[in-house]
C-alpha cells in the first residue's frame, strides 16, 4: 500500500496529521467501531480522567486492529469524539506517542459531543484501516 500525503498548507502537519492521503495499491480495509475507555467486559474505567481514558481506547483499538492483522501504521482516517474538546486537545500528545513510531499522519476530524454511548465516557476514536 502506497500512502501520499496532500496538504496545501502545512498547519494542520503541525497537529499531527494530514488534510488528506492517497492510498494506492490496498487490497483490504477493515473500518472500526469506536473505541472507547472499557475494559474487557464492557465496564468504563478512569471516570473523569481524560488522559486515561484516551490512552486506553488506544490500546483497544490497536488491539481490534491486531484482530485484523493490521496496526496503528494502516490506519488511513481517524474520527474523534470527545465530551471536552479542549481537555481532548491538551492531551493529544498521547496520539502522537502512539502514532509517531509508524511516520503515519491520518487525516482526522476531532468532534466535541454532549454525552457518549454509555454515561462517564469522555472520549470516542473510530478509524478506517487499509493494508
Amino acid at each position: 500500500m502506497k500512502r501520499t500525503a496532500v496538504n496545501p498548507w502545512d498547519w494542520s502537519i503541525k497537529l499531527g496529521y494530514n488534510q488528506a492521503e492517497v492510498i494506492e495499491g490496498a487490497t483490504r480495509q477493515v473500518i472500526c467501531a469506536g473505541q472507547t475507555a472499557v475494559d474487557s467486559d464492557g465496564a468504563p474505567q478512569h471516570p473523569g480522567d481524560m488522559r486515561a481514558q484516551i490512552s486506553l481506547a488506544l490500546d483497544n483499538l490497536e488491539a481490534v486492529l491486531k484482530g485484523a492483522g493490521m496496526d496503528l501504521s494502516n490506519v488511513v482516517k481517524l474520527g474523534i469524539y470527545a465530551i471536552d474538546v479542549d481537555d481532548a486537545l491538551k492531551n493529544f500528545d498521547l496520539l502522537g506517542m502512539r502514532f509517531g513510531p509508524h511516520r503515519v499522519a491520518p487525516p482526522m476530524t476531532l468532534l466535541g459531543v454532549t454525552r457518549l454511548a454509555i454515561p462517564g465516557l469522555l472520549f470516542e476514536i473510530e478509524a478506517t484501516a487499509a493494508a
